[in-house]
């Protein structure tokens, strides 16, 4: 019974999330139709096993009626004028019996016991994500993130042959391809930038044109860029260099990343983490001393606070 109610917990939770709109904060949406196959398919399994228990309860029922009509059966028949000897011998033997069957019960009960509480075990263990899925809020990710994580930006080589492969700033799908096969793809979306002047980053290309920019940022130097995001102030080497990032998923939370850029505010701009703002600005490139390397900037000539939008997530498009 306890493996129906976790088949049917798991579905709820899926559903539920799909219901909320909270399934977006752990997998890009491209790929819900995994979790509503997932609930598709769990649901069926659901059924079966409730067929099976319904079944199987109708079949003991029948059974005990039947032992106890056979009970009924054998006790109208039964001889009581047994020879006093003979239920003195019998007894003798039955308690030898006894004893050595109650030995053999009590080594296998132990097993039992032991095979129990490893079912309960993983019993638990399944209904740990259930609980936590359809009861702990689902907390959106911002700054603090950052700060408990720490933010860093080691070791990238910004040539084509080596993307680099570190989910915070830049974007990095090449591990989904072998060499060949990403250098068509990124050859075919950095196609789809360097021909323009301004290229204003909305959420369906955010992660697309971040990661054609930095892959290549010798062909977007002294073009415009613009993006929305949130300000985290890092490790400034001054009061005018602020990050604007966004939270992204490529496929699923375990390869998001906090995406964006460094950006030079002019002067006597006063932001605070998490401010949201759209920016735009000229591209180019200076030394970050805290990063010791040299890395895109979007130098701003306009910007202006915004309110967080619905989804502040970013999604991968293939």
């Amino acid at each position: 019974m306890i493996r129906l109610y976790i088949l049917g917990g798991f579905a709820f939770m899926l559903l539920e999330m799909h219901i909320r709109g909270d399934l977006n904060k752990y997998i890009n949406m491209r790929y819900s139709y995994l979790s509503t196959s997932a609930i598709i398919l769990l649901t069926v399994l659901f059924a079966f096993e409730f067929i099976r228990i319904y079944r199987k309860e109708r079949a003991d029922k029948a059974a005990a009626e039947l032992r106890q009509h056979h009970h009924h059966h054998h006790h109208d028949h039964h001889d009581h004028h047994h020879d006093h000897s003979h239920n003195h011998e019998h007894g003798h033997a039955c308690a030898c019996q006894d004893h050595d069957h109650h030995d053999h019960h009590g080594h296998h009960g132990h097993d039992h016991h032991h095979s129990k509480v490893g079912q309960w075990f993983s019993y638990v263990f399944l209904l740990i994500p259930i609980l936590t899925g359809l009861f702990l809020p689902v907390q959106t990710l911002d700054s603090s993130f950052l700060k408990a994580k720490g933010f860093s930006f080691p070791n990238i080589d910004y040539s084509a042959d080596n993307p680099g492969n570190h989910q915070f700033l830049k974007p990095d799908t090449s591990i989904f391809y072998g060499e060949d096969g990403y250098k068509k793809i990124a050859n075919k979306e950095l196609a789809q930038f360097t021909g323009k002047e301004q290229l204003i980053f909305n959420d369906n290309d955010y992660l697309k044109g971040l990661e054609a920019v930095y892959n290549h940022p010798q062909d977007f130097m002294g073009k415009t860029l613009g993006f929305d995001g949130f300000v985290y102030k890092g490790e400034q080497i001054d009061d005018t260099h602020y990050f604007v990032f966004r939270y992204g998923f490529i496929h699923c939370a375990a390869d998001s990343g906090v995406f964006g850029m460094l950006v030079e505010f002019p002067k006597g701009t006063d932001l605070k983490n998490d401010d949201w703002v759209h920016v735009v600005g000229t591209l180019s490139s200076e030394l970050y001393q805290p990063f010791k390397q040299t890395i895109p900037v979007l130098k701003a000539s306009a910007w202006n606070p915004i309110d967080s939008p619905s989804d502040p997530y970013v999604y991968r498009n293939f």
